[in-house]
């Protein structure tokens, strides 16, 4: 297995926080020459198929290999089902023989796209995911449609997978799975089903860190300081079942542009935290190993993240 290198030089250079980073205190500095144990990794996010760009597919086999070089243990592999969610749909099959040919390292979700024409309704649904999860699938994702978060069809899913007992992995920005600032859409979901884990993700998730968000931030990747009473923080306070996804550029930038407020926010939600990258396409590069080795979490809060948190709801063990 190869060791990744970690190269702090080159994420300072290449996200948006290197002015907060380079004026951190020594607390949050890691020396280049600095070797860190690494810690068993599950990477909640990945896909596998081609995505937006035709000449870029990732296959099964690229993916575990990329995943041995970074030293991630397992990864959750993602559908993506719904037409606004991707130029080429990924199934929820591929992913299922995807772990069949990896069945130590990769995990399958399964997805529905809401508006399709399911016989029987709720019961349907339900009947459908059960046939996923008895080929091997662990949760329900990525849920990523064009529809509002708590539009009547997207509650119908909630209901089922909660019937079913899996986890749901969800989308937020203004043109999937939309809601306003503050979350109420999100809200209204979480609360209406109870037994049922949500884990967040995308830009209008990651925004929502800052309790300062406006509509159009919830579609981007806002930078600055975090402002305080975020929705993120406030929906984990009241509510037991909703978690956080830190894939993407949407995650790592919630953390990386106000690099005190995202280390104290990780060590205090460290129970709601999971560890993902969104690796899609064969060479795409991944803020979250260079961030996580900047921050310097105590290896408890680490650990948690990485992969106890994940493997506690998705019931690995």
């Amino acid at each position: 297995m190869k060791t990744h290198q970690i190269n702090r030089r080159s994420f300072i250079a290449g996200t948006a926080s290197s002015i907060a980073l380079a004026s951190m205190p020594d607390l949050y500095a890691v020396p280049d020459d600095t070797p860190r144990k690494i810690e068993k990794r599950i990477d909640m996010h990945t896909h596998i198929g081609t995505y937006t760009d035709a000449s870029k597919k990732l296959s099964a086999k690229a993916l575990v290999e990329w995943m041995d070089e970074v030293q991630i243990t397992q990864a959750v592999v993602l559908p993506l089902v719904s037409p606004e969610s991707t130029t080429f749909l990924q199934l929820p099959d591929a992913a299922i023989k995807a772990s069949k040919e990896f069945p130590d390292r990769l995990i399958p979700f399964c997805s529905i796209d809401p508006r399709a024409i399911i016989r029987g309704g709720v019961q349907g649904l339900v009947d459908i995911i059960k046939r996923y999860v008895d080929q091997g699938a662990k949760g329900f994702g990525e849920h990523k449609v064009g529809l509002d978060f708590d539009d009547p069809l997207m509650m119908r899913v909630y209901e089922a997978c909660q019937e079913v007992g899996i986890p749901l992995l969800f989308h937020i920005d203004n043109l999937r799975g939309k809601d306003k600032p503050g979350l109420p859409n999100l809200e209204n979901a979480v609360r209406s089903f109870p037994e049922l884990n949500f884990i967040g993700h995308g830009p209008g998730w990651w925004a929502s860190i800052s309790g300062d968000t406006d509509q159009k931030s919830l579609g981007g990747y806002p930078k600055g300081p975090v402002a305080e009473g975020g929705a993120i923080d406030r929906l984990m306070a009241k509510y037991p079942n909703i978690y956080g996804d830190l894939s993407a550029g949407s995650g790592a930038n919630s953390i990386s542009r106000d690099l005190k407020f995202g280390r104290e926010f990780l060590i205090r939600r460290q129970d709601r935290i999971m560890f993902g990258t969104d690796y899609l396409m064969p060479g795409q590069q991944v803020p979250q190993f260079d961030l996580f080795e900047t921050l310097k979490l105590p290896a408890d809060v680490e650990a948690k993240i990485f992969h106890k948190n994940a493997t506690r709801v998705l019931k690995l063990s």
